[in-house]
């Protein structure tokens, strides 16, 4: 598979932007950093890519850590290529997974939750316009795939080797199976950095043997070095994804309000890590504030501001303030209903199910903002009142 990268394309190689994009929001680079930058500082362009696997049909606040360094490299001259894993979807990564997964996807049901990724992500990269972005899917080639490729690449790895993950020896250990398809996934990634012919490849530190696999199967199909960058995954002091974990994941097209109060329940260890990773703020500016309530609430505020514009930034943090500093009742959506609230709540798709609106009923997490009470799953609702379902979700009865 062959592109031609535009040969006029101006490289920076200005000392500083090289170690940005080297150090802020970074976990490690292997072989190592002074490699990359002695590369870097050479002017030469480099191919590298990121693979987003469809597993759901929204990018959240997890994928931006990439997307930001995809602009940092997009804005220095490099060729980036945003990659949909609908190939690789269907394997299904094991990465950080206990236990196999009880549905594996089909290349259709990727591709359908694919379809607005480019929409999402160009809330921060670009795929116009100067230098843009490469879309590719890793279906296009991965399908097409003999037997024979499909050998030609697994006689390059061991058992031993792929065995070794420690999801895979915490299994093992627990006695859960490991299932083949996913047991072949790192294969499958390592193959779309042949396929591709990338210099780099970028990811989360999760993805790290994925990667490194696809280190390994390019220095013996193509003898070629490829530099892996990862990412640090953002997560607070008990190991819990930020913006994923526990069903409050952020996703780059919800509302700012609701992406506002979502970054202010941040536990407050993870905000500077944020701001090195979600936001291009200097870190000498963010490590400066000793106000944990002020720092988050700026961290919200430069989220907003890409994700949007400064305008609705400050709209989010307004009305955050009124609703929940100055105790207003904040602007809510209308719905039409009458009797029970739980319902209501189902009908408008703000809880999944019976047993989620249960569980919120039950933690005191439904509440009538117009009246200051706490709202049970037998209560019924008053139009032209006021309920907070959740932490950021409000609703108005009309």
């Amino acid at each position: 598979m062959c592109y031609n990268p535009n040969i006029n394309m101006k490289i920076i190689t200005d000392e500083k932007k090289i170690d940005e994009v080297l150090s802020r929001g970074v976990d490690k680079i292997y072989p190592s950093k002074e490699a990359l930058r002695e590369v870097l500082s050479s002017g030469k362009r480099l191919r590298l890519y990121q693979g987003f696997d469809p597993t759901a049909d929204k990018l959240h606040i997890g994928h931006m850590v990439g997307l930001l360094k995809h602009k940092q490299w997009q804005d220095m001259g490099h060729e980036v290529i945003f990659l949909i894993g609908d190939g690789t979807g269907e394997a299904g990564d094991p990465s950080g997974k206990k236990k196999t997964r009880e549905k594996f996807f089909t290349s259709e049901e990727l591709r359908e939750n694919a379809k607005n990724y480019l929409t999402q992500a160009s809330k921060i990269i670009h795929f116009d316009g100067t230098n843009p972005i490469k879309l590719l899917y890793n279906g296009d080639w991965l399908n097409k795939l003999t037997k024979r490729d499909i050998l030609n690449i697994a006689q390059n790895f061991s058992v031993q080797q792929l065995i070794e993950r420690d999801m895979f020896q915490e299994r093992i250990k627990n006695g859960e199976e490991i299932n083949m398809r996913e047991f072949l996934y790192p294969l499958l990634q390592a193959y779309d950095s042949v396929a591709m012919d990338v210099d780099l490849e970028l990811g989360g530190s999760d993805q790290t043997f994925n990667m490194l696999a696809g280190r390994t199967l390019m220095k013996k199909m193509k003898s070629k070095e490829k530099f892996v960058m990862t990412m640090p995954l953002i997560a607070d002091k008990s190991g819990n994804k930020i913006g994923k974990s526990e069903g409050n994941m952020i996703a780059l097209t919800d509302e700012p309000e609701k992406i506002f109060g979502a970054v202010m329940a941040f536990p407050d260890e993870v905000v500077i890590q944020c701001f090195e990773c979600l936001t291009d703020v200097p870190m000498e500016e963010a490590k400066k504030e000793k106000n944990p309530m002020a720092n988050k609430k700026r961290l919200a505020f430069e989220i907003v501001k890409e994700l949007y514009d400064k305008s609705q930034a400050e709209k989010a943090q307004d009305n955050w303030s009124n609703t929940f500093q100055k105790k207003e009742i904040p602007d809510a959506e209308e719905v039409e209903g009458d009797g029970l609230l739980m319902p209501i709540l189902l009908k408008n798709k703000f809880v999944a199910s019976n047993s989620e609106a249960r569980r919120l009923f039950e933690a005191g997490a439904i509440k009538d903002m117009t009246d200051d009470k706490k709202m049970s799953g037998t209560d019924f609702v008053t139009k032209s009142h006021v309920y907070k379902i959740g932490k950021h979700r409000f609703i108005k009865i009309k």
